[in-house]
């Protein structure tokens, strides 16, 4: 999701290919032993993680629009992508696919993830995105995350105490880039 919002923001034309994770073809493989999703291959050049994706893709914009803020420019937006693809991911897959992390309770993984939500929601009390007044690299970067904590139990979050986080959520999947990356590729 967060790479193709960089791609479509950024202006880049792209094809989109669906891949069966459970059924991996063999050409995806060759391109990427690691066998995740999403890969990028522009000529010889080979990106297998989202957010290298991202950083190529603002790199290379063909938008005016280009953000304004790169990650490594701002020590803050390093620690907020670090502490998001790092502790809150692993968290937020724990309470996901609590059937697999029985080592802590459901509501255990939630609240580990609460911590990631409360610095955020500290941050957006004061600014609508997360750097300031714009959407930023760090907002495309951390959003899609939030939004699969946010579907994890609805109605907990719709009822919890993350105002702030819960507009920005809003404003971001009210977007046009978000409504843009959400319509299903026509593949005939």
């Amino acid at each position: 999701m967060r790479a193709r919002m960089a791609l479509v923001e950024s202006k880049i034309e792209f094809d989109v290919y669906e891949i069966s994770l459970r059924n991996k073809p063999q050409e995806m493989l060759l391109i990427s032993p690691k066998g995740t999703v999403p890969i990028l291959i522009f000529y010889e050049l080979v990106f297998d993680e989202s957010l290298k994706i991202m950083k190529w893709a603002y790199q290379n914009s063909k938008s005016n629009q280009s953000m304004s803020l790169k990650p490594e420019d701002n020590k803050v937006a390093c620690e907020l992508i670090l502490i998001n693809d790092g502790k809150f991911k692993e968290s937020l897959d724990c309470y996901k696919y609590n059937e697999r992390f029985p080592q802590k309770s459901k509501m255990e993984h939630r609240g580990d993830c609460c911590l990631f939500l409360e610095i955020l929601e500290q941050r957006l009390m004061n600014m609508p995105f997360l750097m300031g007044n714009n959407r930023t690299f760090v907002d495309i970067s951390i959003f899609p995350f939030v939004r699969q904590f946010a579907n994890v139990d609805k109605e907990w979050f719709d009822n919890s105490k993350f105002t702030e986080v819960k507009k920005w959520l809003s404003k971001l999947t009210g977007s046009d880039l978000f409504r843009q990356i959400m319509k299903k590729p026509n593949f005939d």
